[in-house]
């Protein structure tokens, strides 16, 4: 029978079934942060449990870690209690249990999404988990990767296996050639926008077609990082020779290992008669870079389009939350921030495309604050072997130490209220970025493109 790649790894990796109708799932690699795994920890300690597997946990600190560290920082120089407690905790645990971690004072700590591919720990065909939504990043190598609650961080860390129930299938088909200025970033909101934030709900979505085939693995982790704002709870991307070229480069794995996965991988693919329960094709070179305007991914539009004036409860309230007038374009707002990181777009390539835009300019007066947040410690060090650092800074950007930064108000990189803020992270909820904080999802070069002129425009 024909079946998807998601299929194939589900029966790769399914244990068995349970009386409760869910299954037992088998998971490869376990990705922990300071935040989900404090409560599971202890779980295992109140049960005298130890981890099933060791080698197959790897942790570090990003949500709560200051950006701004310097050489002699330690988990003691965080100010804010709780999240000093969750940096101190995830130290305790891992050094009580045996368990890898990338601790604050490593070269390597950084986002877990972003140094899990860089390090090798992040390989095709595996199944893997985080508790953290957006493990779905993964997905990009043809894993079945997830986010997970913290019970079931505790679970995983027992038993080396995820209680759940097996999702549908939805293909979404990119095809043609983009237009100037239009990046994976841009592609994923217009998705997003096109489908809501349900229209991927109980599906794992693989993303197929000519575009997908033709570009780089840190813009397909852009992709699968928000298919989780479009709904899903899984993103993939089918391992090709792009995949394994990347892998071969970051791999710890020895020349015969890696010559037999190779083999194996070359099989993740789905079926060419392999049913889907929903399938969306999309046409890549219609797609103009894309500005989210309101508080949810789903309200993005073209960067020159006017903002929708439809009177219906959600679009006011959100205009109203926004500071939004009837018939604005979104280069009618003017922006305060500007802020360059998270898991979705921290990557070399996107600190490359934004210093593209900056180079040899001088960020906007009315910008208060421009940052770049590199999401690891290897992005950081390749970055400035480039000398992007310098564009940035003598632009006027603050050059950052790794973390989620201001993605999310965990850490002191956090919005004013009612400050405006440019950002290339995944989520635009009201607060988000800090406590009536006002915030437009949009690609690094669009970002970059802010920071020089205040507000959106052309980027062709």
């Amino acid at each position: 029978m024909p079946r998807t790649l998601y299929d194939k790894l589900w029966d790769e990796h399914h244990v068995s079934k349970l009386d409760t109708g869910e299954s037992l799932l088998y998971i490869d690699r376990h990705f922990i942060h300071e935040v989900t795994s404090p409560q599971a920890f202890e779980g295992l300690q109140k049960k005298n449990i130890k981890p099933w597997r060791l080698e197959a946990n790897i942790a570090t600190p990003d949500h709560n870690v200051p950006t701004e560290r310097g050489d002699a920082f330690s988990t003691q120089h965080i100010d804010d209690e709780i999240s000093r407690i969750q940096v101190v905790e995830l130290d305790k645990n891992c050094n009580k249990f045996g368990i890898k971690q990338f601790d604050i004072s490593s070269s390597h700590q950084g986002i877990v999404h972003v140094i899990g591919p860089e390090l090798g720990y992040t390989i095709p065909g595996m199944t893997i988990v985080c508790g953290d939504s957006h493990t779905s990043t993964h997905g990009a190598f043809g894993c079945l990767a997830m986010g997970i609650g913290t019970s079931e961080v505790e679970h995983v860390l027992a038993t080396q296996t995820l209680k759940i129930s097996k999702l549908k299938n939805m293909n979404v088909v990119f095809d043609g050639t983009t237009m100037p200025g239009v990046t994976s970033k841009d592609i994923i909101l217009y998705l997003i926008k096109t489908i809501g934030t349900a229209g991927g709900n109980g599906h794992a979505i693989e993303f197929s077609g000519n575009y997908i085939e033709s570009i780089s693995m840190e813009a397909r982790m852009t992709i699968c990082n928000m298919a989780i704002e479009a709904g899903a709870k899984v993103g993939l991307v089918a391992p090709d020779e792009t995949t394994i070229e990347y892998v071969k480069k970051h791999t710890f794995l020895d020349e015969q290992n890696l010559n037999n996965a190779i083999d194996y991988w070359h099989s993740l693919k789905s079926d060419i008669d392999a049913a889907f329960d929903k399938e969306i094709v999309i046409d890549v070179s219609k797609i103009k870079p894309q500005v989210t305007w309101g508080t949810s991914p789903e309200m993005a539009i073209d960067y020159d389009e006017l903002i929708p004036s439809n009177e219906s409860k959600n679009l006011v309230l959100a205009r109203d939350y926004m500071g939004i007038d009837d018939n604005q374009k979104l280069s009618d707002l003017k922006f305060d921030k500007v802020f360059i990181g998270s898991c979705t777009n921290s990557r070399i390539e996107d600190l490359r495309d934004a210093a593209k835009v900056i180079d040899g300019k001088k960020i906007s007066p009315s910008i208060k604050e421009a940052i770049v947040v590199p999401g690891s410690g290897a992005v950081k060090n390749i970055a400035e072997s480039e000398g992007l650092d310098i564009i940035f800074k003598e632009a006027g950007f603050i050059w950052r130490d790794p973390g989620c930064s201001m993605c999310l108000g965990m850490n002191p990189d956090q919005l004013e209220p009612y400050e405006r803020c440019a950002s290339t992270s995944n989520r635009n909820f009201e607060g988000r970025q800090g406590n009536l904080g006002r915030t437009h999802l949009m690609s690094p070069a669009m970002a970059a493109y802010v920071a020089v002129n205040g507000t959106v425009g052309d980027l062709s």
